[in-house]
């Protein structure tokens, strides 16, 4: 067996405690741990049962995913590493029974708090139980926790709404998260839901609220308690660079739920800044951060006097704005189309919230209805006002996000590069210097949002490619025809029509005359 790198050295027989194991980050950094890491002792997730499925059908399930793949058929021991134990985040020692409980107290050394509700459109309650009573539920089990080394908080970039210039550390806000969380606890969400407005304050949503509050909660705890935490602010996290499988992605959160929108031609129009960043980091990239981090500050020998916070965020070399984004997607849509494409595609960005308005009316809204008429004419169940409904919901709740810009430091994301030696910066990369402007990744991504969201299969591609060219014609004289019918109606009602025909009548009859004379 090849000797362990540092990294490796670092996780050999640890027991981590994962929580929001099931989510897109949780489901690469299990997976990295196992293939990478294979000297791991144990992986503990907390799940809970969804959908039917028991919490071990679940974990069950894990085998059977793309970005399992490698593992199972290359290192099929080590999926017996993963620990299922049944637990809800919100609720008090995270729901655990007695025995679970002993369990992760008694075995766990690493704590990867991933957990966390991303609804942006939720009301406050609901977030507040997930977000900051979750965070705060995990803290209590890190305090029971007989041989904690760390504990990983898992924020967002995006949390400081307010600041233009983001560094690595935590900013003050007036709001003390114990009161909202008791206040979670006593009001209904009705109540707290008519008081919103005025508790977010600047905030645009609950999301940037409860997670900024989640920050303050974990900064205090680690000033009070000297207890071994730290923060890491991702971006926003988009398809798999490199490993587990390239492009892999199974969340339509962010962009890939855009992507697939806009692809399938129902998604017109967006309100977006084309001169802004578009912030986003590959999701193996993001929880190689993770390992990294953890991994520094467990190995430090001086302990910090400040909570440790890392930006996981794009290098300043591939910060890409939106406009070269939509750009290139303009481009890939007839390299990788969809499949079963409502319309052409032929999404456009503005800044304008008038124009914006209009045309999501004329050519979404007025759309959706028309189709949801003919279905209710042919007996068929009428599905496209309830996607528009969510498509706009969605969307309102990203015009913040795709209208303002920010700049994250990340000087200790980026530094993880300088305590790497090769062996360690191929096998946890975190160097992401031309990754953004990377046409091949672009390219890398289209693919997985279509093959991993969208669940159309390669085998599409062909016939999706000749769809795709049949709608552009059809749109092409579609829009030809239209103009033609406005441009004479205009010229119909406006008499101008009648003018200009005997004008070129008399015209052609002074040329005929004096064609004759001659």
């Amino acid at each position: 067996m090849s000797e362990l790198n540092s990294v490796q050295r670092f996780y050999k027989d640890k027991t981590i405690f994962i929580t929001g194991g099931s989510g897109f980050m949780g489901k690469v950094l299990i997976e990295k741990l196992l293939y990478s890491c294979s000297e791991v002792k144990e992986i503990i997730v907390l799940m809970r049962p969804k959908r039917g499925k028991s919490v071990n059908q679940r974990r069950d399930d894990f085998a059977k995913l793309p970005c399992f793949r490698r593992t199972v058929e290359e290192k099929p021991e080590m999926m017996n590493k993963i620990t299922i134990v049944n637990g809800e985040i919100s609720l008090p020692h995270l729901g655990l029974s007695e025995e679970d409980l002993k369990y992760v107290i008694e075995r766990s050394e690493i704590i990867f708090h991933l957990a966390a509700s991303l609804k942006l459109e939720a009301t406050l309650r609901p977030n507040v139980l997930m977000n900051l009573t979750g965070t705060q539920n995990v803290i209590d089990i890190a305090k029971m926790t007989k041989n904690l080394l760390l504990m990983v908080h898992t924020s967002t970039a995006f949390c400081n709404v307010d600041h233009a210039v983001v560094d690595e550390k935590v900013y003050d806000f007036p709001h003390r998260p114990k009161d909202i969380i008791r206040m979670a606890e006593w009001m209904s969400e009705a109540a707290m839901a008519k008081v919103q407005p005025e508790i977010l304050s600047f905030h645009p949503n609950t999301y940037t609220y409860t997670k900024r509050l989640a920050e303050i909660l974990v900064r205090d705890e680690f000033n009070e308690s000297k207890l071994p935490l730290c923060i890491v602010r991702p971006s926003i996290v988009t398809p798999s660079f490199w490993e587990p499988v390239i492009g892999w992605v199974d969340s339509l959160n962010g962009p890939p739920g855009i992507t697939v929108a806009a692809g399938k031609g129902v998604l017109r129009t967006i309100l977006v800044n084309p001169d802004a960043h578009f912030e986003a980091i590959p999701v193996d990239m993001a929880c190689n951060g993770l390992l990294m981090f953890a991994k520094k500050l467990g190995t430090d020998t001086e302990k910090p006097k400040e909570i440790p916070v890392c930006n996981i965020t794009a290098h300043e070399s591939s910060k890409v704005t939106y406009g070269y984004i939509f750009e290139q997607g303009e481009k890939l849509k007839f390299d990788i189309p969809f499949s079963q494409v409502m319309w052409y595609p032929n999404t456009r960005i503005t800044q304008s919230k008038l124009y914006y308005a209009i045309s999501v009316f004329l050519f979404q809204w007025i759309p959706a209805y028309f189709i949801d008429f003919l279905m209710f004419i042919f007996r068929q169940p009428r599905f496209m006002v309830k996607v528009q409904k969510k498509i706009s919901q969605g969307m309102d709740a990203l015009e913040f996000f795709t209208m303002n810009d920010w700049h994250f430091k990340s000087k200790n994301y980026i530094g993880l590069v300088g305590i790497q030696d090769r062996e360690e910066w191929e096998m946890f990369l975190v160097d992401g210097r031309n990754v953004g402007n990377n046409d091949k990744y672009m390219l890398d991504s289209s693919m997985g949002i279509r093959r991993y969201c969208a669940r159309d299969s390669i085998k599409t591609l062909r016939s999706a490619k000749i769809t795709m060219y049949t709608l552009w014609v059809i749109d092409s004289m579609c829009k030809i025809f239209f103009f033609y019918w406005v441009i004479k109606t205009i010229l119909t009602y406006s008499g101008l029509l009648d003018h200009a025909t005997v004008f070129i009548h008399r015209v052609n009859d002074h040329f005929t005359t004096k064609f004759t004379t001659t």
